[in-house]
């Protein structure tokens, strides 16, 4: 058994304005880099004998705050732990997107349905579980990745099960776990 890091990024301006920012490649804010550095050393306090491997979505707020939170450490990028592709409604939020239709219906299937001119709940988990499984892992490793990454994985591998947006989180927070190959246990939240 070993443990696992879930760590969503950093907050980036798209996350401060509540935004669904998927395939918008955009930096950490200035602040949100300094907080990481400030309070990397908590993961040494909390996990003083662990060795992570790094795995990282490729985009740059995912590789900004894997390089601060493990300076010591090279990520290695996962293509396939991208955020959701949020089609139409990327870099926009709920204030822009409210009066339409499709947005409404998006509302109404309770995020069940496929963004307009992207992936939908179901595809996204699949590619990121399946992302997930080639890993193969044997270690302590750390994953950092995106708020609807750790949802999927999570949504598929929790014991107690509890569903998919039930494991929301905030911009560099996220969950520690005990990974036995098959399941996810032990699962306590923390704040970085």
């Amino acid at each position: 058994m070993c443990l696992i890091l879930l760590i969503r990024h950093g907050a980036t301006q798209g996350n401060l304005e509540k935004r669904y920012v998927g395939s918008t490649d955009e930096p950490l804010i200035p602040e949100s880099r300094e907080g990481l550095r400030q309070t990397r050393g908590q993961i040494l306090i909390h996990f003083p004998e662990h060795d992570f491997r790094v795995y990282a979505s490729p985009m740059r707020r995912c590789l900004e705050t894997a390089r601060i939170l493990f300076p010591d450490r090279k990520a290695e990028t996962v293509r396939d732990f991208e955020e959701c592709r949020f089609g139409d409604f990327e870099y926009r939020n709920w204030k822009e997107l409210a009066g339409e239709p499709l947005y409404r219906q998006f509302i109404d299937s309770g995020g069940r349905s496929a963004f307009p001119g992207g992936e939908d709940r179901l595809h996204f988990s699949e590619r990121v579980i399946r992302a997930f499984e080639r890993l193969d892992i044997r270690e302590d490793t750390a994953l950092v990745v995106h708020g609807g990454t750790i949802m999927a994985l999570l949504d598929r591998y929790s014991c107690p099960h509890r569903d998919y947006f039930e494991w929301q989180t905030v911009c560099g927070s996220g969950f520690a776990v005990r990974w036995n190959g098959e399941m996810m246990t032990d699962i306590a939240g923390f704040i970085l």
